[in-house]
């Protein structure tokens, strides 16, 4: 339909264009990656939940992590390696648009979680003494409503205005799942409007978030550095690497991904494709593999992480 334009009533994902041959070898180390990150989470919430020990605000944010994993790669994952092993491509219009509510929002919470982290991290260094004071159980429960009203406010209109839109050039999405700007793109109507606010989202959820906890990494490292021993400073650096590992792969492969799909016009869209699906299932399986040997050490040995 070249020349004319409908409002479909279901969507086909292409999968990863140009490799669609290869498919079936690509699927290998998707379903590990998958699998790998929900057995990893799963462990993580396990461990935190049977052991009294671990029931302090660091491994709260981390079980709550773990658990936004899990969701986030379980709403793309079924869906590709459906793509991938039975050639099920299509998608109904509000499964789309219900699957990209979903990515956007998880991963919307999730840099909210790392943020919170961050904080964590900054109270438990740099105020000690106040730490218990700051950091409880109704600040956390509070954290959580924010992010997640954060993410229903900042990602349901773009889903709202994908939904009036009057028509659609084609049905296609050249991609293996349902991203804003990969279905934008498809519209027969002006989407200035939806590309400023997928900029505007982009920025106050990763621009915001990452300036906070960049600032607070800043002031953590200024603390650290006026402990008066070698061993407080290496104990210290120890506590905050596994966080700082975790935000760099989340917002490097995030930031990586939100730019060439707008300005890398000159990237292979395999590579791109390739690249934004790593971005939503690497995070959740690296994640557990950084925070599980701390959280099992921190679980059979008593006193504070």
């Amino acid at each position: 339909m070249a020349n004319s334009t409908f409002y479909p009533t279901y969507f086909m994902l292409v999968g990863i264009p140009g490799l669609e041959h290869e498919h079936i070898w690509i699927s290998i180390p998707f379903c590990i990656i998958y699998v790998l990150a929900l057995l990893g989470n799963l462990m993580v919430m396990v461990v935190i939940l049977m052991s009294p020990r671990l029931h302090q605000p660091m491994f709260i944010f981390l079980s709550m992590l773990a658990f936004n994993d899990s969701l986030l790669s379980t709403s793309i994952a079924p869906k590709i390696l459906s793509i991938f092993w039975f050639n099920i491509r299509a998608i109904s219009f509000s499964g789309c648009l219900l699957q990209m509510f979903f990515i956007h929002s998880f991963t919307s919470i999730e840099s909210g979680f790392l943020l919170s982290m961050a904080y964590d991290r900054y109270i438990a260094i740099y105020k000690p003494l106040l730490y218990n004071s700051i950091i409880t159980i109704r600040l956390i429960t509070r954290l959580v409503i924010v992010f997640v009203v954060r993410a229903v406010v900042l990602v349901g209109p773009c889903l709202v205005l994908i939904s009036r839109f009057p028509a659609f050039k084609t049905n296609i999405i050249a991609h293996s799942y349902c991203e804003h700007m990969a279905v934008v793109k498809l519209a027969a109507a002006d989407i200035r409007v939806n590309s400023i606010l997928g900029l505007l989202v982009a920025f106050t959820i990763l621009g915001v978030d990452l300036l906070f906890i960049l600032l607070s990494y800043t002031m953590i490292f200024i603390a650290v550095f006026h402990l008066p021993s070698k061993s407080a400073r290496l104990k210290a650096f120890n506590t905050c690497t596994p966080h700082m590992c975790v935000f760099l792969s989340f917002y490097s492969m995030a930031i990586f991904s939100f730019l060439s799909h707008r300005y890398g016009k000159k990237i292979p869209p395999y590579v791109h494709i390739i690249f934004s699906d790593s971005y939503l299932l690497v995070p959740p399986m690296l994640n557990p593999l950084i925070y599980g040997i701390k959280t099992t050490l921190a679980a059979r040995r008593p006193g504070r992480s």
